[in-house]
């Protein structure tokens, strides 16, 4: 099918007309964010049973019309690896497109990789090997050429045709309903929210850091966001997360020694020296007790690791007869926290629970081995 490319007011409008009806539609994004605190929105790819397009938003103003069809919770949203192209319509719009179908996630439950690429997946499923020839490519450049749409339109064609192979599956499987909680996570509003006194948890090594110098990171990496984010900037530009570290790490209290922070060039001090004193004053204000900190990690014991050896065994063997991606059931630090009790875990919860919690908490309790028979692991009572 011959994809469309849409780049006026007059084409959407047309494509708009020709997506009125659909239950179903394809979609990715193509984006550019290396010099913005936002994804730069270069092109949407969209694909019903009947129509391949992509619509270039940086030559239509206003794609009012097509978001109302896209938002629209009748028609089921499908993508591949949806958290960044989810992230951009969050940004872009403040809300997300509802209901939706993620082909990574549910590949997983069909024994494919958890974190299976879209061009894996369609030569494993529908036997296609995708041109990879332009994955690099600026897509803010115009014109586009048609070997970079035909690429761009290729990321939409065979998502329905995967949509409808895998869903078959599930349903014959009896797993489709397993979906349901793991695309209302994804889905989530709160997901993509940001909440800027947070930001410290993410700059790296901040974990070296004591409690009261924890409370002065809080206070810079908060106001690095804020000013990213005004300036459309990637948050590094403002300020590179090593120098924030020392600034916490010193608590400069003049425009001096604040200048004395490795990396932390001239023209940041002038425009924003005072505020930097500002915002480390801040942090030294906060009372010890009400300092952040991260939460210490009790590492488990002899005994514990080697329960958590026996449970990813287990792990491993509800994988395999399931057909089930290992990761997609837990990974060796869920299991570890399970050992040393923790039972708030999504592995113990809905399908996961059934399928893999009961049998890792019977053999915790003592109630079930592991034994070897004829070469294949098996769970006896």
């Amino acid at each position: 099918m011959q994809a469309h490319y849409i780049d006026s007011a007059e084409s959407l409008q047309q494509l708009c007309q020709q997506l009125k009806g659909a239950s179903v539609v394809a979609l990715d994004t193509e984006f550019m964010r290396e010099k913005h605190y936002y994804s730069q929105f270069c092109l949407l790819q969209l694909a019903t049973e009947d129509v391949i397009a992509c619509v270039d938003p940086l030559a239509i103003e206003d794609l009012s019309p097509l978001m109302e069809l896209l938002y629209d919770e009748q028609i089921i949203k499908v993508f591949h690896a949806a958290g960044q192209d989810l992230e951009l319509f969050f940004d872009a719009y403040g809300k997300l497109p509802k209901p939706l179908f993620d082909t990574q996630i549910a590949a997983a439950l069909l024994g494919h990789g958890s974190q299976i690429g879209y061009g894996n997946l369609v030569q494993a499923v529908l036997e296609v090997e995708l041109d990879k020839s332009h994955s690099r490519t600026d897509w803010t450049l115009r014109p586009l050429d048609d070997a970079q749409l035909e690429y761009a339109a290729d990321d939409v064609r065979y998502l329905l045709p995967l949509y409808h192979r895998l869903v078959d599956e599930l349903d014959s499987l009896g797993r489709s309903s397993w979906l349901e909680n793991d695309f209302a996570a994804l889905a989530d509003d709160s997901r993509y929210q940001k909440d800027d006194h947070q930001f410290w948890q993410r700059v790296r090594g901040a974990n070296r850091l004591k409690p009261p110098q924890l409370a002065i990171l809080r206070e810079v990496a908060a106001w690095r966001e804020q000013t990213a984010r005004e300036k459309n900037r990637p948050r590094k530009w403002i300020l590179a997360d090593e120098v924030m570290l020392d600034v916490a790490r010193h608590g400069p209290a003049d425009v001096t020694r604040l200048a004395r922070i490795r990396g932390l060039n001239e023209r940041t001090v002038s425009h924003h020296g005072d505020q930097l004193l500002a915002l480390v004053a801040k942090g030294k204000a906060v009372e010890k007790e009400a300092c952040p900190s991260f939460p210490r990690k009790r590492a488990p014991t002899v005994d514990q690791e080697a329960q958590a050896d026996l449970l990813m065994s287990v792990v491993r063997m509800v994988a395999a007869k399931s057909r089930i991606a290992m990761a997609s059931l837990a990974n060796r630090k869920e299991i570890e926290a399970l050992v040393m009790g923790d039972h708030e875990q999504a592995l113990l919860q809905g399908w996961r629970g059934e399928l893999l919690g009961k049998p890792l908490l019977s053999v915790l309790n003592g109630e079930s081995t592991l034994q070897i028979c004829d070469g294949v692991v098996e769970l006896s009572a």
